[in-house]
Order: C-alpha cells, then sequence, then structure tokens
C-alpha cells in the first residue's frame, strides 16, 4: 500500500475531477464509488499526467517492514477491511455512552452544551444537500449523513473519549458503536437495530446506513444521480469572466437558523501590549482548556470560584497530587506532555484566575 504506482496514485487524486468531465468510459471506481477514467494521450480527462520514467529513485528510503505496516494500517474500511474480532451490545453501549459520551453529546446522542455535535436525528434535512425547508440547515449526524458504519466506529476507537483516546476496548467500541446505531434507527439484516442486538465483526457489514449515496460526485452521463444531489454539483464550469452569483446576507440567511447564531466578528481580543502571560497560562491554553473552559466535561471552570474554592479546600498538595495522577475521567497531567513543575505552575495559574 506504500508502494503505490505514481500513476494510479495520480488517478485516485484526480477522481474529485470527473464530476467535469463529459467524454470519458468508465473503466473502473474508487472505494467511495467514484468513477475512474483511463489516462490517454498523455491526460487524465482534461488534465495532464506526468508519465516521465521514475528510475534512479530506488536508492531513496526503504520499503517498509511488515511490523510498521501493521502499526500504520489502524483504518476500518466500508468493506470491513481493519475490524477487529470482538461484539458488543446495545444494552452495554448504553452504559458506556452514558458514562464516557453523554456529558458531551448529551442524552441519546441529542447533543449537549458547549459546541459538541449531537449524533442522532437529522434525518431528511439532507434533502437535495440544500437542508430543510426555511433557513435552516442541514444536520448532519450519524443517522442523516455519515454513509458507512465503518467510519463511526473507526472514529470511536481512535479519538474517543475525548479526554483519554483509544481507551476502549475493542468489546466497548462494538458497544457503543452499537448504541449509536440503534438511536438513530439504522438497522441491520433489514431489521431496526434494538436492545438486544449485539454488534461483532461478524455481522457488521449487515448494516446499512441512511446516505450510502450522498458521497458519490455527480458526472453528466450519471442522470440516476442528479435529483437526488439537487443543483449543488450541477452546471458547466466557468473559467473566463465568469458571472459571480448575488452576495448573501449572513445575518439574515444563516443566523436565524442555528443556535447559537453564527458570529461574523473577527476580530482578536485587544491585548495591551506591556502585557506578559505567564508560563501556566500559556500550558493551561494549548494543553487544558478544552475541558476546564467548558463546563459540560464536569471538570472545574476556570474562574468558577465556587467550584475551584471547593477544590483548594482539600488542601494544595491533594490538588497537585490528584493532577499529576489524575482523578475520575481526567487522565495523570490531563494526557499533556509536560513536567511535574510545569503542571504545578498550570495548577496555580488557574487557582489564581478562579479567586
Amino acid at each position: 500500500m506504500f508502494m503505490l504506482d505514481l500513476k494510479k496514485s495520480l488517478l485516485a487524486l484526480a477522481v474529485v475531477s470527473s464530476v467535469f468531465v463529459s467524454n470519458a468510459s468508465a473503466v473502473e471506481k474508487n472505494i467511495d464509488g467514484a468513477v475512474i477514467y483511463p489516462v490517454k494521450d498523455g491526460k487524465y480527462t482534461d488534465y495532464a499526467v506526468n508519465e516521465q520514467k521514475k528510475n534512479g529513485f530506488s536508492s531513496y528510503g526503504r520499503k517498509p517492514t511488515t511490523n510498521e505496516i501493521k502499526a500504520w494500517d489502524t483504518d476500518v474500511m466500508p468493506d470491513g477491511h481493519g475490524l477487529p474480532e470482538g461484539e458488543g451490545s446495545v444494552e452495554l453501549g448504553d452504559e458506556l455512552y452514558e458514562a464516557q459520551c453523554s456529558m458531551c453529546h448529551g442524552d441519546f446522542g441529542a447533543g449537549g452544551v458547549g459546541g459538541y455535535p449531537p449524533l442522532s436525528g437529522g434525518q431528511g434535512s439532507l434533502k437535495n444537500q440544500l437542508g430543510l425547508e426555511g433557513t435552516e440547515g442541514p444536520r448532519k449526524t450519524i443517522g442523516s449523513y455519515w454513509p458507512y458504519a465503518s467510519t463511526l466506529f473507526w472514529y470511536v476507537k481512535t479519538a474517543m473519549p475525548y479526554t483519554h483516546p483509544k481507551s476502549l476496548s475493542d468489546d466497548e467500541v462494538y458497544a457503543i458503536t452499537a448504541y449509536l446505531l440503534s438511536v438513530n434507527n439504522i438497522k441491520a439484516n433489514g431489521v431496526l437495530i434494538d436492545d438486544d442486538f449485539v454488534l461483532s465483526n461478524e455481522n457488521f457489514l449487515t448494516v446499512k446506513m441512511n446516505n450510502p449515496d450522498g458521497f458519490y460526485p455527480v458526472h453528466p452521463d450519471r442522470n440516476d444521480l442528479k435529483e437526488q444531489r439537487g443543483p449543488l454539483a450541477q452546471g458547466t464550469r466557468c473559467m473566463k469572466d465568469c458571472k459571480q452569483p448575488s452576495p448573501i446576507s449572513i445575518n439574515a440567511e444563516i443566523d436565524t437558523g442555528f443556535f447559537p447564531s453564527i458570529s461574523t466578528v473577527k476580530d482578536l481580543p485587544k491585548v495591551k501590549e506591556t502585557a506578559t502571560v505567564s508560563n501556566g497560562a500559556k500550558i493551561y491554553e494549548a494543553s487544558c482548556s478544552a475541558c476546564h473552559a467548558n463546563a459540560a466535561i464536569g471538570a472545574p471552570v476556570l474562574g468558577d470560584k465556587e467550584a475551584w474554592a471547593e477544590v483548594v479546600s482539600k488542601g494544595i498538595d491533594t490538588v497537585y497530587a490528584n493532577a499529576l495522577n489524575g482523578i475520575n475521567a481526567m487522565p495523570a497531567k490531563g494526557g499533556a506532555d509536560i513536567s511535574d513543575e510545569e503542571l504545578k505552575e498550570v495548577v496555580d495559574y488557574m487557582i489564581d484566575v478562579s479567586k
């Protein structure tokens, strides 16, 4: 997979241009269903291809070892490639979600506070890729937007929970995935996934998502998808003297469809030229603010006097120890790669700001 022929690499990268091609015959398809066209007369559709000989590069680098390939090859693909052995029930996933995910994503994946995205709902909001009636934008969730369940499994396995990713076992990932599929009314083997369902590597490919065709590029010859994709993917490309669309008022057209309203203010906070920023403050912004600036996480928020007064009441040595070793959902040092002394500087900074 790491020694791909240059020509094939160019073909794969050029797939996105297929929407503009009109007189080519399909010979194969990319894994996402996109049409791949042959190189002819030194061109891939309307794009020139570098067909120079690739001699003289064998002395650079080396072929990766089997273990290196295994370590890098962590993705889970729609065809089941990368799925580990294991299983997990919706019932167990419900318990795990409540403990690991609900503080950010809300009950049943309906959305929490603090800007974390909802994971359920939104079915029907992507009609024609233009969203719902009026000014409401499309709601892109697992049930309305994602084309494959493999994407969900892979993301949970490698990136969640937010505070300590890769801490879940394969069975736990299967369970949380099963639960999120169930609250989105997804089917497996043609039957709605219910509380008794157990997801495993053996039945994973029977899961059918609601939007598998929403990511196919629309080639002019593919009339079957034009109606689904609507006008956004249609039209003739313009390379000269193009007619610009009328500007859209953000406040009038979008703000009323989102909560909280979209801000158009792009000014940076004003900082006094003589102001100095402590090392603890810098480390806090880089490594700790993701949790301690969001009440939804459950960690004491910077500036919350009552919360920090309770923390400090345990004694500064206890506060340092909890920060160094981890407490509740917080891993040791908050998962940050910093020294013990730097961590204490952060703790001192947060306590001082929250008095």
